[in-house]
């Protein structure tokens, strides 16, 4: 068992966002503490859990929990420049009543210090927000308003002009950050360092994955690279390197006078692999939709654990052999490859994978008869009859917690033309 104290998310709540419309909580408090992945966090005075797995029949929300958290987080960073007209949520569609608010509501731990966030608005406005922390374990007030008047934590005297600043789509968050008040700084930091990771909706390639692969970056990066290649090649995909290259690139020439056409310089990456034939390069377009997702995802994971951040991933298991997904699980998990306490947070439809879980790192989602989602940890939907020695795969799949696709099958016989 280890202790953790520097930065670690202890649960988050969301109401009123996409298909969530009563308040959901995914909490990483461990309930098995006698396991070396459970680390015990002195500020909570509890154990949190490294992972956090969400389960559920397809549009029963699995990714809308997900992404309430990550909204959250781009709610930080946009605020001051993107909320001039108006505040971008997505409330839930068949919520009934006048007064369509949503709330948010974080708790993370920073630098040995517990943070608690909340914040409810609608799309016109902010209608509360509030900070508060736990130095020496009692709650302390940063600020806190309420529409546009604001209350501040004695000795906050940079803050002093925010008000001047404030609007009402501006989050006080976001102000005190750029006010540089130090109190704020590491949570600021900690929600920045966030990533998320959606499978299906990936580039070709972006800068940060050829920035890691280009050798023009010098011996400082050497490092970071050969993580990444070990880690490459742990999909035993044949890959023996990667080589990322900046070519000039001239432009066709149209018959008559050129004018002022320039050449362009345009990155290129190849993927070495071993064959009968020897070190044969493949350009990243032609590589198989497993290679890119695997390939796409090492960047997220090396920064997930340099930072003791947390990375947040939709649809794990796209594109990736669930051997492969496991691995990135156990990364995680132990504390040996995960000494920073980097907390993996995704969505799955891959039941081999919760063999790979402990039942506090479950999370399973339903869809109420009113299209809302209903979310609950393992026990929560199971009661006492989950253990710690259950087959939770053969469980999960034998109905016995819910959250499973319910089919008709005389229904879809019929639709198939299978039956009159």
């Amino acid at each position: 068992m280890s202790t953790y104290d520097a930065q670690v998310l202890i649960r988050f709540e969301a109401s009123n966002f996409r298909s969530i419309s009563a308040p959901v909580e995914l909490s990483m408090v461990a309930i098995d503490h006698d396991r070396p992945e459970a680390r015990r966090v002195e500020p909570l005075g509890e154990h949190v859990v490294p992972v956090a797995a969400v389960y559920g029949p397809n549009a029963s929300g699995k990714s809308n929990v997900l992404e309430s958290l990550v909204w959250l987080r781009s709610a930080f960073g946009l605020s001051l420049s993107r909320w001039d007209d108006a505040i971008p949520l997505d409330p839930f569609a068949f919520r009934s009543g006048t007064r369509d608010v949503s709330a948010f509501r974080l708790e993370m731990t920073v630098d040995g210090v517990r943070f608690e966030y909340s914040l409810e608005a609608t799309s016109d406005s902010v209608v509360y927000e509030g900070l508060f922390h736990y130095p020496e374990r009692r709650r302390r007030l940063l600020f806190e308003r309420d529409g546009l008047e604001l209350k501040l934590q004695r000795g906050l005297g940079v803050l002093s002009g925010a008000r001047k600043v404030m609007t009402g789509r501006t989050l006080m968050l976001s102000i005190a950050h750029r006010f540089g008040e130090p109190s704020v700084d590491g949570l600021a930091r900690q929600l920045g360092d966030m990533q998320i990771v959606r499978p299906t909706r990936l580039p070709q390639l972006w800068p940060g994955e050829l920035d890691l692969w280009d050798p023009s970056l010098g011996a400082s990066s050497a490092a970071a690279r050969d993580r990444a290649l070990l880690l490459l090649r742990l999909a035993d995909l044949g890959i023996e390197d990667v080589v990322a290259e900046t070519r000039e690139i001239e432009p066709p020439r149209p018959s008559g006078p050129t004018g002022g056409i320039r050449s362009r310089l345009t990155r290129y990456l190849s993927l070495t692999h071993q064959s009968a034939a020897g070190p044969t390069a493949i350009n990243f377009n032609d590589e198989s939709q497993g290679t890119k997702a695997w390939f796409h995802l090492i960047p997220p994971i090396l920064r997930a654990l340099d930072q003791g951040s947390v990375l947040v991933v939709d649809e794990l298991d796209t594109s990736l052999h669930p051997t492969l997904s496991a691995e990135v699980i156990r990364v995680f998990q132990s504390p040996v490859s995960n000494p920073k306490g980097a907390q993996l947070l995704f969505s799955s439809h891959d039941t081999s994978l919760l063999g790979h879980l402990n039942r506090d790192e479950i999370w399973l989602t339903e869809k109420r008869p009113d299209g809302s989602t209903r979310l609950g940890a393992l026990a929560e939907f199971a009661g006492e009859r989950v253990r710690r020695s259950q087959n939770l795969e053969r469980a999960y799949l034998a109905d016995r917690f819910g959250a499973l696709p319910q089919i008709d099958n005389q229904e879809l016989y019929h639709a198939l033309g299978l039956v009159g």
